[in-house]
């Protein structure tokens, strides 16, 4: 895969992940103001625990799946290809059955010892996304490592689609019987999205298979044994299973101890679930909300790494490094400056059901979390190069020490009163910044790139400053004008105008930035006639 087909594979998961996040906002948006910050605390509670088991059911096989399936197809062996698809898919079956069962005999015992009983039907109703979900991820693992992102863009979108519609309407319906309960509702949604997710897979795949069968038949035939599979399957995707599931472990740890340690310092219960709405609820979501490209970024950056590995082209390898760490500082920058200049008129406009203590108090969580954004996007983005390199084990390691960090000061932060909940925001920022320093040493050391310090690093901050001052200046002209939600509005939007023109002024876009947009040739061309880009 050159470079240019890694970006055009990751703009295609970008937009396709962008309109997930369009629809996911129709989803969180008004679902918190329909469930409160005590229900959606309700909803976060079940929520980690299903995404660690999920992480370790899926995680490591649709990435594993991706490079074996990439580097046989790059040796012409389709067969052998086919062949590692087959047997990982048989095994993501297993591991789905066994985690949704799990889950479903062992629910009451989870939540009681979690402290909140009232999470049990929002943990409950995510048990057939625990079955599908796997069976979707390794069709999109064997696409991947077929460099067809498509297929994955499109279940992405039905998945999310489905648990809009499904969930907002079940938490609608189910609002008069109490929030616990519609909690449930919500997280139903997403096994609703599951399911549909993996049946668009299913027919995309079986549309194929002529395509696939042809391969197939024009490739020798593949006696590589099936212990063999299994084993390069493994070897590959435990580290990867055991890194994936550090972030989801450090969330779960934080349902537990951020909601004791505030009832330790005297918060009520319904206090302390409502403050916990907020941090995961609230104020986490919108930080999500950057990774779309960054992990569009690291799903296209794994095959593509993986195969210009293989060919031993280590001209293409630090090519596509360098491309995969500059684009992630251009997205990852402006975000988080944009979401701590603005975080709390960004909560008042978005969650305007919030009294205004709570919006106020959102905001203050949400200004430190924005500087985990930077920091979590570069780890995705580096995390993806070391897996192409075949070097999972050492982004799992440099994560573990980050989680570590953040184990002691979550302990440590939430229990000072005037601090609470706060330190949890603030050990999260700290353990991604501790992964992504570390994880960019050892890139450095596995690939010898010469760091364009400029264009990686000075260019995108230099450009994301000016957008976010920029930001707070219009926010605050128009706001007495205005009031809070327009004049936020504009401020966004003229603040993302600022920092596209800086980005052309001091030459971040290249021309080959550009032809992945829609359109986008012929408006570098243009921008290239006005002497505003180079060719």
């Amino acid at each position: 895969m050159s470079k240019d087909n890694f970006l055009k594979g990751a703009a295609i998961l970008s937009i396709a992940g962008a309109i997930v996040k369009v629809l996911g906002a129709f989803y969180r948006i008004p679902l918190n103001n329909i469930l409160g910050s005590e229900g959606i605390g309700y909803y976060q509670t079940a929520y980690p625990l299903y995404v660690l088991l999920l992480t370790i059911s899926t995680a490591g096989f649709p990435v594993a799946i991706a490079k074996l399936v990439s580097e046989k197809r790059a040796l012409g062996d389709h067969k052998g290809a086919h062949k590692v698809f087959k047997i990982a898919f048989l095994g993501m079956l297993m591991a789905g059955l066994l985690t949704s069962l799990f889950v479903f005999i062992n629910a009451k015992l989870i939540v009681k010892s979690w402290g909140n009983e009232d999470a049990y039907y929002a943990l409950v109703a995510l048990v057939p996304a625990l079955f599908f979900v796997p069976i979707m991820s390794a069709f999109r693992g064997y696409f991947q490592g077929r460099q067809t992102m498509t297929p994955t863009a499109l279940s992405q979108i039905m998945e999310q689609l489905f648990r809009v519609i499904g969930g907002l309407i079940l938490t609608y319906y189910l609002l008069g019987m109490g929030l616990p309960i519609a909690a449930g509702g919500a997280s139903f949604g997403g096994s609703i999205g599951a399911i549909a997710g993996a049946i668009t897979m299913i027919i995309i795949y079986f549309s194929k298979r002529g395509e696939i069968g042809e391969e197939l038949r024009s490739s020798p035939e593949n006696e590589e044994r099936v212990s063999k599979i299994i084993r390069e399957l493994l070897t590959i995707a435990i580290p990867i299973t055991i890194g994936a599931a550090i972030v989801p472990i450090m969330n779960s740890i934080d349902t537990l101890l951020v909601f004791k340690r505030l009832k330790a310092i005297g918060f009520t219960k319904e206090t302390a679930n409502s403050l916990y709405g907020q941090l995961t609820g609230h104020a986490q979501t919108l930080i999500n909300l950057p990774l779309i490209f960054s992990t569009a970024l690291s799903i296209s950056l794994v095959p593509a790494i993986s195969m210009a590995n293989t060919k031993k082209d280590y001209k293409e390898i630090r090519n596509i490094t360098s491309s995969g760490m500059r684009i992630t500082l251009l997205i990852g920058l402006p975000a988080a400056f944009g979401l701590f200049v603005l975080a709390e008129p960004i909560i008042g406009l978005l969650y305007f059901k919030l009294s205004p203590e709570e919006i106020i108090s959102t905001g203050k969580i949400l200004s430190i979390l924005s500087f985990g954004v930077v920091f979590l996007t570069f780890v995705q983005s580096l995390t993806a190069i070391l897996q192409g390199l075949g070097r999972p084990i050492v982004p799992v390691v440099n994560l573990g020490i980050g989680a570590a960090f953040k184990v002691v000061l979550t302990y440590i932060l939430t229990g000072i009163p005037n601090i609470n909940v706060k330190g949890a925001a603030i050990s999260t920022v700290t353990a991604y910044f501790i992964a992504s320093l570390l994880d960019l040493i050892a890139v450095y050391k596995y690939t010898r790139l010469k760091l364009d310090i400029m264009d990686i690093f000075i260019k995108p901050l230099f450009a994301s400053s000016l957008m976010a001052l920029s930001a707070k200046l219009i926010y605050a002209s128009f706001r007495s004008i205005i009031g809070n939600s327009l004049s936020t509005i504009i401020a966004i939007v003229l603040a993302a105008g600022i920092y596209f023109i800086l980005l052309i002024v001091i030459g971040s876009l290249t021309y080959e930035d550009f032809k992945l947009l829609p359109s986008g040739e012929k408006i570098a061309s243009k921008l290239v006639k006005f002497k505003l880009l180079k060719k």
